[in-house]
């Protein structure tokens, strides 16, 4: 999963592929991640609640193939939530970064995560069955089977 940087720039960008940067808090654990990003979405579920320490996260997927570790802390450390589905997060300083499902192509960054996450407007919230009550919803602007 670790791609070394070739120069400035990590493997596998081009010219028309965007890059954006990110990381977690303290900045040791810091990315680089080229490729669209795809469904820009909230989650309530219990485990994105607890984890975050408030009513839901805010996620966005993109190809796993783009994805450079680049900060002096390497990956993150790995923690299953769910039978075949990890979360990464910084163990210095506790911030949540990514969320990755066994053999996906893609993986899911937290916009909080995201250096700037401008243009990426959630357009649905999954598991709004756990949402808190005094929160509206976000509106399913289009509808997708992915869960984080």
């Amino acid at each position: 999963m670790t791609t070394p940087p070739r120069g400035d720039e990590p493997m596998g960008m081009s010219a028309d592929s965007p890059l954006r940067s990110g990381g977690c808090l303290c900045r040791r654990i810091r990315f680089a991640i080229t490729g669209a990003a795809d469904y820009p979405h909230t989650c309530s579920c219990t485990h994105c609640q607890r984890l975050s320490g408030g009513p839901m996260m805010s996620w966005v997927s993109f190809p796993l193939s783009g994805l450079t570790w680049t900060g002096e802390g390497g990956e993150p450390v790995w923690h299953y939530t769910w039978p075949d589905s990890r979360r990464g997060f910084c163990p210095c300083c506790g911030s949540q970064l990514c969320a990755l499902d066994d053999g996906a192509n893609n993986i899911a960054i937290t916009l909080s995560a995201l250096d700037d996450a401008s243009g990426l407007v959630p357009v649905n919230q999954s598991f709004r069955e756990d949402a808190v009550s005094w929160l509206p919803q976000v509106p399913d602007a289009q509808h997708s089977s992915s869960v984080t």
